[in-house]
């Protein structure tokens, strides 16, 4: 077997996963946000040389190079994506501002909608109505859309979202439309709704495909262009991309609907997670991710992290592809520390990679998380940081922390203390919205896993707020999400819109969408040279209560085959009902005994099972005392004193750290804080627990 590297790109680092057989090597390096790319290449070419290899011949090695990227997300936080315009039908030109009366924050009086993607003089309607059923009720004004197009050229529109009504049962005009626009609007990108989204409701459909027309040129640009630079240098494969859903899958296929790989950066990491939890005997994870501009955080139950379609709400922005569900804080190792209004706060703005922590030296002037961690001591300025890429330097970080000790009163260290202890409230915070959020999910009843490079620094004393006993940190952590992508399979999972009740089901429809499903499934994956004998197919369905806004989707058929739909029959109505109240109990509590629920729509995820790292468990190795390699003057938690240091390269399964401690790996720093303790198990992995 070749190489397999898995690549994620933040907006500090860019990490790197490479197995080699069944060891794995992580790498780290800084992200370049003029060109992200280019630290990719750097990368791969700092492995290859770890691995005495030219960049072309370890790429010629390589038989899978999986990316997940944030170009995507940070379009949409920087909103410097294509100029967008949208053709929908006559009478729904505003329905894209409505927003179902949707505020983010109750609360916030001042809190402004989010900026218009497509603002109304680029919102255009044309002639044409199709009905519920796909009955032309008006033909489409073919004349109306060239003048839409024209109008929409002299603004400079550089893709087109069409969304029409309806277009999801009969997507004629669409088509129709797609064909105009490629005539009066050369080069631009279209993205039409019935391939976007292929299912109501109207707003969600609407809104999902204008981000995927914003979005798509930067996106579909950059993979293009890393594509072309890695097939320059001797990469013959295909380059695998990570989704949102959890999956991987080829260029080509998210070339059709970009929107697919939104927020796909940290759900490797989600996905990494569900396979270590497993392995080790823990299904009921909290996955936590702090790295250098956000703390992300995610649950894993039952050893498993479904993705969801329907009301996914990103960046301000309604997204209705299947999502693996991830909670998103502005707090990481870069988030700045400033003072507004009297009161201490901690990000959401970050300094990033450039010009980066004032501890970076690298012109940063503004105080950050991570410059609060070497006034602490818990990272240390004598040593080299992210792997000897670079060292961190205490010029300037004292005296940044006074200028916030002056407007509250108190020293430069205390600053550095409380801004730290402000930080951990807003992630143990956002933890707890996290799992109210899920079921009323106690954080106490789960393992915490803590990765990414700041993670396990906070790790410990978040559990000690959560009242969580047990946090395993891999040894793979700083680079997890990158890890992630190795463990995810080629994935495709898409929908179409069926409405029945479970009474009077048209099997012979159900059948002709679940074909076309795996028609399309089995197109792409032979693209990425799968056969369909390798293909694992779950026919699923959404459902709901008449009058609900939102459905739940469950399984039919699971673990089957392409194209055998041998368990559609007769008896599939009762089987679904039965189904969907067990999935309805499971979410709500509570079934409606005397009401019949209907299909809103039909649903195929299918998979390709691929070769993961193997995660070894257990404690077998014997319990040793570590002995500290220094000590050093640190605050965690209890003020300053000369705190035990251990070099993680040193420690071997079975040796034990009791807090207060600080284990420094190569890419990232653990601390054991008073109260716990650490031991290394079989695999080389942390696992922390609370002293009682």
């Amino acid at each position: 077997m070749g190489f397999r590297v898995g690549i994620d790109i933040g907006g500090t680092f860019t990490d790197f996963a490479f197995l080699k057989e069944s060891r794995v090597i992580v790498h780290k390096n800084l992200s370049t946000p003029e060109d992200r790319s280019i630290g990719v290449m750097d990368g791969l070419t700092k492995l290859a040389d770890l691995e005495g290899l030219s960049l072309s011949a370890f790429l010629g090695q390589c038989d899978a190079i999986v990316h997940a990227t944030t170009v995507a997300d940070n379009t949409l936080i920087e909103m410097n994506g294509a100029m967008t315009g949208l053709i929908t039908t006559e009478g729904f030109r505003d329905e894209i501002e409505y927003r179902r009366g949707f505020k983010e924050d109750i609360w916030d009086v001042r809190l402004a909608a989010p900026k218009q993607i497509t603002p109304r003089r680029r919102r255009l309607t044309v002639s044409e109505r199709v009905l519920f059923n796909g009955e032309v009720h008006k033909p489409l004004d073919e004349d109306s859309v060239r003048l839409a197009c024209r109008k929409l050229r002299k603004q400079g529109v550089q893709s087109v979202a069409v969304s029409l009504l309806f277009s999801f049962v009969n997507p004629a005009h669409e088509r129709c439309i797609a064909e105009i626009i490629a005539e009066e609007m050369p080069g631009v990108h279209i993205s039409l709704s019935h391939q976007v989204l292929p299912r109501g409701p109207e707003f969600d459909r609407t809104s999902t495909t204008v981000v995927n027309a914003y979005i798509a040129p930067p996106v579909t640009a950059y993979i293009e262009r890393l594509a072309g630079r890695l097939q320059e240098n001797g990469y013959t494969r295909q380059l695998l991309v990570m989704q949102a859903n959890g999956g991987v899958m080829t260029k080509e296929y998210i070339d059709g609907a970009p929107i697919r790989v939104l927020a796909s950066g940290p759900v490797g990491g989600v996905v990494g997670s569900a396979h270590v939890g497993l392995a080790k005997g823990y299904p009921n994870l909290l996955c936590v991710d702090l790295g250098g501009t956000s703390y992300d955080m995610s649950l894993v139950l039952n050893g498993a992290a479904p993705a969801e379609a329907g009301w996914n709400m990103h960046h301000r922005y309604l997204i209705g592809v299947p999502m693996v569900k991830v909670e998103t804080l502005g707090a990481g190792g870069g988030s700045i520390c400033h003072v507004t209004g009297g009161a201490l706060k901690v990000g959401p703005a970050s300094a990033g990679s450039v010009p980066g922590p004032i501890c970076y030296g690298k012109g940063g002037t503004q105080p950050t998380i991570t410059d609060a961690l070497v006034m602490l001591g818990i990272l240390s300025a004598d040593e080299n940081f992210a792997g000897g890429s670079f060292g961190l330097n205490r010029h300037g970080v004292a005296e940044a922390f006074q200028k916030i000790g002056d407007a509250m009163g108190y020293s430069a260290e205390d600053a550095a203390f409380d801004c730290w202890r402000v930080v951990n409230a807003n992630m143990s915070q956002g933890v707890r919205r996290t799992t109210a959020s899920q079921g009323g999910i106690d954080p106490k009843e789960l393992v915490m896993l803590a990765y990414g490079g700041n993670g396990p620094a906070f790790a410990a004393i978040q559990a000690d707020d959560l009242g969580i006993s047990r946090v395993l940190v891999p040894k793979a952590s700083p680079s997890f999400s990158a890890l992630g992508t190795l463990v995810a399979n080629p994935s495709i999972d898409e929908e179409r819109s069926y409405a029945a009740r479970t009474n009077a089901i048209d099997t012979a429809r159900l059948k002709a969408l679940w074909t076309e499903l795996a028609g399309r499934a089995e197109k792409y994956f032979a693209d990425a040279s799968f056969s369909p004998e390798e293909i694992v197919a779950n026919y699923q369905l959404n459902m709901r209560y008449a009058g609900q806004n939102f459905a739940l989707t469950f399984e039919l058929h699971n673990n089957g085959r392409l194209h055998d739909l041998s368990f559609v029959d007769d008896n599939i109505g009762a089987r679904a009902l039965a189904l969907f109240n067990e999935r309805h109990l499971a979410e709500y509590n509570h079934i409606r005994e005397h009401e019949l629920p209907e299909i809103i729509g039909v649903r195929l995820a299918s998979h390709v099972v691929t070769p993961s790292p193997l995660v070894p468990m257990g404690f077998e190795a014997p319990r040793t005392v570590a002995v500290p390699a220094k000590t050093r003057r640190a605050n965690l938690g209890q003020g300053f004193a000369e705190t035990s240091i251990y070099f993680g390269a040193s420690l071997m399964p079975g040796h034990e750290v009791t807090g207060p401690g600080i284990i420094q790996e190569v890419f990232t720093t653990i601390v054991v804080y008073p109260g716990w303790k650490a031991r290394v198990d079989d695999a080389g992995d942390y696992e922390m627990t609370r002293v009682l």
